[in-house]
């Protein structure tokens, strides 16, 4: 046990340091690489402590379930993106400033590079595999845990949330508030996505399900806004 404790300990500190040199220090082309190497990091923690992968989400029994149910998300979301398209009012969700200028280039970097190693890799293993077994969940499903998880990942997005103001969408919801109102929005929501994700990573038995999911959001995402800023 005073084991588990000490690598919860390790692993929330190693997570603090990461977000802080991406969104604070180290340049953009590093954020993929601190992704990969924080993941490996939490997960040599993971089996330091005791655990094995199928209490991580990474059990090679279940990979052929965890990625059905990670299609069957990523349809769903790609359902709701095209639903987003053909109604014009829906459009105003995806004017992000952040993507507005991307080339094409720029943009398969961040759709294939960026977000798939810096960010879902990364915070699918830490907080849908790594955290809720550490906190004593594991592969079953108790809500002290699930809460816990999802709670710091509401927290992991702190730095992040600062730049949500150059969404438009996000302008027109709160108009001016305060950015601190916006972060903290931005925190709760992420809190509850954390749940949502877990439940599907225990559905599908594996961080690969909620991956997927997560990968077609934010990756599916930034091309949706791409397309609906370059076609304005």
């Amino acid at each position: 046990m005073s084991r588990r404790i000490a690598a919860l300990f390790a692993a929330v500190v190693l997570l603090v340091l990461a977000t802080t040199l991406v969104n604070r220090v180290l340049p953009g082309w590093a954020y993929p690489i601190t992704g990969v190497v924080t993941t490996a990091g939490l997960i040599g923690l993971a089996y330091w402590s005791g655990l094995r992968s199928a209490a991580i989400g990474l059990d090679r029994a279940h990979l052929r379930r965890a990625g059905l149910f990670g299609l069957m998300g990523l349809g769903v979301i790609a359902l709701g993106f095209g639903i987003a398209l053909a109604v014009p009012a829906l459009r105003t969700f995806f004017h992000d400033g952040r993507v507005h200028d991307l080339a094409v280039g720029p943009l398969l970097w961040v759709m294939l590079i960026r977000i798939p190693f810096g960010t879902v890799l990364l915070e699918e293993v830490a907080f849908r595999g790594v955290l809720p077994a550490l906190l004593g969940g594991g592969d079953r499903w108790r809500w002290g845990p699930v809460l816990g998880a999802s709670a710091l990942f509401g927290l992991w997005h702190v730095l992040p949330s600062l730049a949500l103001t150059s969404n438009a969408a996000v302008g027109a919801v709160f108009g001016g508030a305060s950015l601190a109102l916006v972060s903290v929005v931005a925190m709760l929501a992420a809190a509850v996505a954390g749940v949502l994700l877990l439940w599907w990573r225990h559905t599908g038995k594996g961080v690969l399900a909620p991956a997927l999911v997560h990968l077609a959001t934010n990756s599916g995402g930034v091309l949706v806004a791409w397309y609906v800023l370059s076609s304005a």
